[in-house]
């Protein structure tokens, strides 16, 4: 309907309610742009923009109504609590403080930050991490990517979360060992539901019991071994990730058995993968997606799906795709006849398909 047949009115309401983006004054160099919201804009977020000005720029005054501060790419070699203090600070929801020179952080560099729901500290030169660092903040989302940890606690993501789902991205490190959290720790564990521990330097797989894990990669890592007990506790993991594994990664048979709620699991990129019987994957009851690409895991062995029941599909490399087919047999069926399990194997590189493996 055009503009103009609207009643006066209700076109007052629909331009009040909707959502405006406008820019206002703001500290030299920086740009702020709000948004604001409700009727007559009496509701405002701004998001406050002033990376790569360099490090003279901190501490930097901010509107009071600031919900996001971007401080990236400014050469800041230290961040703590007088830099991040001062009015629009305390109720900030995110902070960007990547591609900058921070090698440590102060103990309470956050510790006025109650709201801050989300920290980009990644691309940084961060070797430690201070204890409790975020324990005053609310965060659901913590990456700290591309830096030089090589020993961490999990207990240095115990926050405030209110038992919100975190995520926290902790690849392209120097990490060889991931702590656990005690149990006399004194504060509940973290509530970290996905986990990016890719291209690091662990050679086993890490203590994550107490997590409410569903995603997990460690994806380049040089795992020596993967055998039973590795992922005890885990049995909420839905997503597991362990491409491009250095070295010579061995599976050893029930290395998988307590992920019993595990739907996807990618192999893919390991090409001095080879076999160690079919038991390997038993305990993944739940699993529906398989990644063997890039592997010398083919072909395929044929108790596979014995010890898959619930797999749907298995990618195995070089345009090859396989799906789950289940052939009835005649009908009505015999009593006491069970089906036909097969893997209709397709190569999406050529327009005929292959036929089905009966398994």
């Amino acid at each position: 309907m055009p503009w103009p047949l609207l009643p006066p009115l209700l076109l007052l309401l629909l331009l009040a309610a909707s959502e405006a983006q406008t820019t206002r004054p703001c500290f030299p160099g920086c740009q702020c742009e709000v948004e604001t919201f409700g009727l007559f804009d009496s509701f405002s977020l701004t998001r406050v923009d002033c990376s790569g000005l360099g490090p003279h720029i901190v501490p930097v005054p901010i509107p009071l109504d600031t919900t996001h501060l971007d401080l990236s790419s400014n050469r800041l070699e230290t961040v703590n609590e007088s830099v991040l203090a001062g009015p629009g600070y305390t109720t900030l929801a995110g902070l960007d403080l990547s591609h900058n020179l921070l090698s440590g952080l102060s103990p309470t560099a956050f510790s006025r930050l109650r709201y801050l729901e989300s920290l980009d500290l990644s691309h940084n030169g961060l070797a430690a991490l201070p204890a409790e660092a975020f324990a005053s903040s609310p965060l659901s989302d913590v990456n700290l990517s591309h830096n030089r940890l090589r020993e961490l606690s999990v207990s240095a993501f115990a926050a405030h979360s209110q038992g919100r789902a975190m995520h926290v991205d902790l690849s392209h490190n120097w990490l060889h060992r991931l702590a656990p959290h005690p149990a006399h720790a004194g504060l509940p564990a973290p509530t970290i539901q996905s986990l990016n521990l890719a291209w690091n330097r662990l050679r086993a797989v890490p203590d994550l019991r107490d997590l409410p894990l569903r995603y997990l990669s460690l994806d380049g890592n040089p795992l020596a071994a993967i055998g039973p007990g590795a992922f005890a506790g885990l049995a909420g993991l839905t997503h597991l990730s362990l491409g491009g594994l250095q070295g010579l990664p061995q599976l050893a048979p029930h290395g998988f058995r307590e992920l019993r709620g595990l739907q996807v699991l990618d192999l893919s990129g390991n090409p001095k993968l080879t076999w160690a019987g079919a038991e390997v994957f038993s305990g993944l009851d739940s699993l529906q997606e398989l990644d063997l690409s890039g592997t010398a895991l083919v072909p395929l062995p044929e108790k596979l799906l014995f010890h898959l029941p619930a797999l749907q599909s298995v990618s195995v490399g070089q345009g090859v795709w396989c799906r789950r087919l289940v052939r009835e047999g005649t009908y009505p069926r015999q009593p006491g006849s069970t089906p036909k399990v097969a893997l209709h194997c397709v190569d999406t590189g050529e327009p005929a398909a292959k036929g089905p493996d009966i398994l």
